[in-house]
């Protein structure tokens, strides 16, 4: 097993992943360690932009507020006090850097999208902000040498003894080699887990891997039962899918149902721009009703030329799937972010020493139960640089302690029946864990992770074994949380509990070998 050494250790590359091991390269040695290659993450297929103040007659208190009203009662005060606050600062510091967002006649351009009562956010290429970030970052980081690069790398093991972590151990599948890397500090910045769902936007290798070695490693676990569901992802009789964003239902885009009726007018002030939740539900319900198995996204009354050159990827993708998107869309929501993860402080920090998250792998109480859309990439920002200037403090590696040096292995024999495995929890997943959600239905799907892991025949540190073990630890977090929560609130809708209940404006929280349990929200201000 190769061994090494660093000062850093990032587990993941996308946007805070890729952020915070370039600002710690200017204070030590780092490591990066990604599951596919560098350029595969959440972040790169995110198309709608960044949400920060950089509007003079826009105000941190207005970002707060819209922040606050999608989080439904759950967001912790303090951590959206200080995106709001110190966003528009790692804004300029990437402009800085050479970051260059789009423009008009000179000044940012500054898009609308659903929950913001103002025009902040900033977008590049168009249609293709995450992608543009995660490249410019890419080039900041390949060249660095302070930065060492382990691409193919599945991280299994995170080096924890008395609550102090040490490094983690990773598994290169295409050459069959082991790694260990001790580190000063690590953090997690892998990702999501909305690729446990049969129809998502999410790279397929985005099933929560990360939160599964946390939660193994003693780490608390936050809000899991939250999952966003994007309303408008492209829908296909094939199965195949790629996110319309809701940029464009910010540039007047209007939904339609299969009678040919706009419905979101009747359901909220904001019609087509109401939190996601809403309107990812609303799209389900017309679905349900009319027995269809998508809606129709209508441009029609927009200017074509106009939308084309804004949305210039959504557009190829369009004309390459047959549609014109000058005219209608058809689309389906989708699972698209993972709104609770690893809990975390206000530096990024979980309760585990020297390990920390960052990212939509965080449970930061930004987000509460429903993210407002396009703050997910500020929060890489500003807790990917809060979590490298809390880890500075550390200076020396952890004392001593016998590593395992146990290598993982794999077993071709056992890949059909994880691949079947996985189809099956991911089609159970959509169906019974998906935007409507009842105790009967959760319960099955509770039942079948337990059959599986029952009569998988599972190996000691096999390939196959770890990572469908992951997926039923995730999938699991995710339905007993849900199941827990009785009621309705934000990405969480329960139809035998339909109303949001006041008892329940608490964070769920899961940790290993103990029974869930709820914390209350800390409405507390940093004044």
């Amino acid at each position: 097993m190769l061994h090494k050494q660093f000062d850093y250790l990032v587990i993941g590359s996308g946007l805070a992943g890729l952020y915070s091991a370039y600002y710690a390269s200017r204070f030590g040695k780092v490591a990066i360690l990604t599951k596919s290659k560098i350029d595969v993450s959440n972040s790169y297929y995110a198309q709608g932009g960044i949400a920060a103040v950089t509007d003079p007659e826009d105000f941190p208190q207005y970002h707060l507020e819209d922040t606050l009203t999608a989080g439904r009662g759950l967001c912790d005060l303090i951590p959206v006090e200080i995106l709001v606050n110190e966003g528009p600062d790692r804004i300029q510091d990437i402009i800085d850097l050479g970051m260059q967002f789009d423009k008009e006649n000179g000044k940012l351009a500054l898009g609308l999208e659903g929950g913001h009562h103002r025009r902040r956010i900033l977008h590049a290429g168009g249609d293709s902000t995450g992608k543009e970030m995660t490249l410019f970052l890419i080039k900041q980081v390949v060249n660095n040498p302070n930065i060492e690069i382990f691409e193919n790398h599945m991280v299994f093991e995170l080096l924890v003894e008395n609550k102090i972590c040490a490094g983690a151990k990773s598994y290169n599948i295409t050459n069959n080699t082991n790694l260990l890397i001790e580190a000063k500090n690590t953090i997690l910045a892998s990702g999501g887990a909305s690729a446990v769902y049969q129809r998502t936007t999410n790279p397929h290798t985005t099933v929560g891997d990360g939160i599964n070695l946390a939660y193994k490693a003693g780490a608390t676990v936050a809000d899991m039962e939250f999952i966003q569901f994007h309303p408008s992802s492209f829908y296909s009789k094939e199965g195949y899918t790629f996110l319309i964003s809701e940029a464009v239902r910010g540039e007047g885009a209007h939904l339609i149902n299969s009678k040919g009726e706009r419905f979101m007018s009747a359901i909220h002030p904001l019609a087509e721009l109401a939190p996601r939740d809403i309107v990812a539900r609303s799209i389900f319900n017309q679905m349900k009703q009319s027995q269809s198995n998508h809606v129709i996204l209508s441009l029609k009354h927009l200017d074509g030329e106009k939308i084309k050159n804004r949305f210039p990827s959504i557009n190829k993708n369009c004309e390459s799937s047959g549609v014109d998107m000058t005219q209608e869309i058809p689309i389906a929501p989708a699972a698209h972010y993972m709104v609770g993860g690893i809990k975390t402080g206000i530096h990024a920090e979980t309760n585990i020493s020297r390990l920390y998250a960052c990212g939509e792998i965080a449970s930061s109480g930004v987000m509460g139960a429903n993210r407002l859309a396009s703050n997910s990439l500020l929060e890489c920002l500003v807790f990917g640089k809060r979590a490298v200037d809390h880890a500075r403090e550390t200076t020396l590696l952890t004392d001593p302690f016998p590593l395992n040096q146990t290598e993982l292995h794999i077993n071709t024999d056992l890949e059909q029946s994880f691949l079947n495995h996985c189809n099956e929890i991911a089609n159970e997943m959509n169906l019974k864990a998906g935007i409507v959600r009842n105790h009967t239905e959760l319960k099955e799907v509770i039942s079948l992770l337990e059959l599986i892991e029952n009569n998988f025949p599972f190996e000691a540190y096999e390939y196959y074994s770890v990572r469908l073990q992951n997926l039923i630890t995730v999938c699991h977090l995710l339905t007993t949380a849900a199941l827990a929560r009785q009621e309705s609130r934000g990405g969480h809708y329960r139809e035998d509990f339909p109303k949001e209940k006041s008892r329940f404006l608490t964070h769920s929280i899961q940790q290993i070998n103990k029974e869930i349990y709820f914390v209350p929200v800390d409405h507390r201000s940093q004044d």
